[in-house]
């Protein structure tokens, strides 16, 4: 009796250390690489199938998996990206999480999608984020426009990305997780610094904000990918655009206008970080191939205008530096004197009880002036030596 309560007892457990099939599937696709959003879509693919016939999938059969899919075909009217998808996902599950040798996943073929896509004139793109009102959406959308990224390359840049002295930035883990680096315009730089400067988060450039908005320096975590879809929704809205506008459409948008500029397909393949020029080519229709320098192109179509003007927060630093706010004093340190703002709550110069100039850490242009260390940088509060 107690040795059949003990078997009992340990099938139990073994049966509660089994993987569920979800379990299994995920692990699956991270032992290949998939990509993040490859293995949600898969996953929710193969759910979607489950919940139709109110059935596990392990348990279902080649002629429900076959109907399902002409379901989606005949009665969904998927788009050819949206039913590629349904098409991998449920072909995975059924040849690697569990194995059928079924006839229907050999006919299977991810159809082919020839529709261009949406495109936004350098004007409209202004005008789109000139009505952006949150100023962290604005700098991010033009971020990813003026650099051509996908929607999570832009949401995971950090200031380390950025190199101001050889105006690149360097994008990890693209898709395919590849790296590249991009020519950073100058407008750009410019644009992040001003948006830095509100947060001073010590790694992420675009940080999640927090529900009391006021968590952007200290968070782990990037912001949310609804967060920006949502505004670029109800911004596309509120102008009514009749295009079919996304996130993703800016990336589209700047390619198209460098290549109109006169760029060549190889460096615009670089600039994308396409694997293939066949990718590249969709392109093509717009105008004429040319070569071209794409740097000075880029920062030539990568010029905001006024778009950004007051549109950061002012920082203490800023309100001080007007001159009814400004109480200058002077100090002399290695026979030079110096000019700064004693009522700067983040000065770079103070004065202790022994009369000692001494430095708070700083960071400007990727460069950290430690403590005790005298630079003639004139940087932050500092207004100049004398």
């Amino acid at each position: 009796m107690s040795q059949a309560s003990s078997d009992n007892h340990s099938s139990g457990n073994n049966s509660s250390d089994n993987p569920t099939l979800r379990e299994r599937m995920s692990q699956d696709l991270q032992l290949r690489g998939m990509a993040k959003r490859t293995h949600d879509g898969y996953l929710r693919e193969v759910r979607k199938l489950a919940c139709y016939y109110n059935s596990p999938p392990d348990q279902l059969t080649e002629q429900q998996v076959g109907e399902y899919l002409l379901y989606l075909i005949n009665d969904c009217n998927f788009a050819p990206g949206s039913l590629g998808v349904a098409y991998s996902g449920i072909k995975f599950f059924y040849t690697v999480t569990e194995p059928r040798d079924w006839s229907v996943l050999k006919k299977l073929r991810r159809p082919k999608q020839k529709t261009l896509p949406s495109v936004l004139t350098i004007d409209e793109v202004h005008h789109l984020i000139g009505a952006v009102k949150q100023h962290r959406n604005a700098a991010y959308l033009w971020t990813v426009y003026s650099l051509g990224l996908r929607l999570e390359e832009g949401l995971n840049l950090q200031a380390g990305d950025l190199d101001s002295q050889r105006m690149m930035v360097h994008i990890h883990r693209g898709k395919g997780a590849k790296d590249r680096y991009l020519p950073l315009p100058k407008s750009t730089l410019t644009i992040l610094r001003e948006y830095w400067a509100t947060h001073r988060h010590p790694t992420l450039l675009f940080p999640a904000i927090g529900r009391n908005k006021k968590a952007a320096s200290t968070t782990s975590r990037p912001m949310g990918a609804t967060t920006v879809q949502g505004c670029m929704k109800r911004v596309v809205e509120q102008l009514e655009f009749r295009k079919k506008i996304s996130i993703h459409t800016l990336r589209h948008s700047v390619a198209t206008h460098l290549f109109e500029a006169g760029v060549s397909l190889r460096w615009l393949q670089k600039f994308l970080g396409h694997s293939s020029l066949q990718t590249t080519l969709i392109y093509l229709h717009m105008t004429d191939d040319g070569e071209s320098d794409g740097r000075a192109k880029l920062d030539e179509i990568a010029q905001p205008g006024d778009l950004f003007q007051n549109k950061f927060p002012k920082t203490p630093k800023d309100k001080l530096n007007s001159a009814e706010n400004q109480t200058t004093r002077e100090v002399k340190f290695s026979h030079v004197r110096w000019r700064y703002n004693e009522s700067a709550p983040h000065s770079i110069i103070r004065v202790n009880a022994h009369g000692v100039v001494v430095f708070d850490s700083f960071c400007s242009d990727a460069m950290v002036v430690s403590r005790l260390a005298m630079r003639r940088y004139i940087i932050g509060n500092v207004t100049h030596a004398i």
